[in-house]
């Protein structure tokens, strides 16, 4: 893992001063709710169900719309805190149905597990890869070494945009992001609200966040006394400033 030299500045700065304004909701129960979302295998109504538990009535449709407006604000307000991303990016892209159709999900992760961007696009091809790979790259510097799979895409879009790089296409060397997909694709599976494509985005950039929250990629929630109330604590810390 990156060390402090590695990573930005460790605040995280205001977003929105107003972003909670005529929610009848309080902050922290609106946040709770898609912390679980985010975090946990739940649909929006199993969500609903543990928030009715503790005396709050609110619907799923209401618990999707802040899944979808709070998780932007989040990562953005976070971005301050987040180590610098290691110089070797393993790329690939997996599926999904959104609506009924099949969309393709570019992903890249570095070394030290930190999921480095993801990418909602309708086709798996050299337009998309190049949509990736340039907003990968803007936002996290160059990789020295880049690995991917053959597909014909990510091939001619690491040759065009980082030749100076080494790639690395050997049989099994993409492992790490492979294994990786699994876990979001298991998350995926108990979802029943990804009806547009920027639900889709929304909720696997979420999931992405809370992930690499969870492994330590972000100067949040350090704090806390246990490693599992990290999470908890970093949204706390993100309450504050959005």
């Amino acid at each position: 893992m990156p060390n402090s030299e590695g990573a930005r500045a460790n605040h995280p700065s205001a977003v929105e001063s107003d972003s909670f304004a005529g929610y009848r909701c309080p902050p922290e129960v609106i946040l709770l709710a898609v912390r679980w979302y985010l975090r946990y295998g739940l649909s929006y109504r199993d969500v609903e169900e543990l928030v009715a538990e503790r005396g709050i009535d609110v619907d799923h449709v209401t618990i999707y719309r802040w899944v979808q407006r709070f998780t932007p604000l989040l990562i953005d307000a976070a971005r301050p805190c987040r180590h610098a991303v290691g110089d070797r990016w393993f790329v690939d892209e997996t599926f999904l149905k959104v609506n009924g159709v099949w969309r393709y999900v570019y992903r890249a992760a570095d070394q030290h597990g930190q999921v480095i961007d993801v990418y909602v696009s309708k086709r798996p091809n050299i337009a998309a890869a190049r949509h990736f790979f340039e907003t990968a790259l803007t936002g996290h510097g160059r990789p020295t070494e880049v690995t991917t799979d053959l597909a014909a895409p990510l091939l001619s879009v690491v040759d065009e945009l980082i030749p100076g790089a080494a790639h690395d296409t050997e049989q099994y060397a993409n492992n790490r992001i492979e294994w990786d997909h699994g876990r979001l694709e298991a998350r995926l599976r108990l979802m029943r609200g990804l009806r547009t494509d920027r639900t889709a985005s929304i909720v696997i950039r979420g999931h992405a966040f809370v992930q690499n929250l969870r492994r330590g990629h972000y100067e949040l929630g350090t704090e806390a006394d246990r490693k599992h109330l990290r999470l908890a604590a970093a949204f706390d810390e993100l309450a504050a400033v959005i």
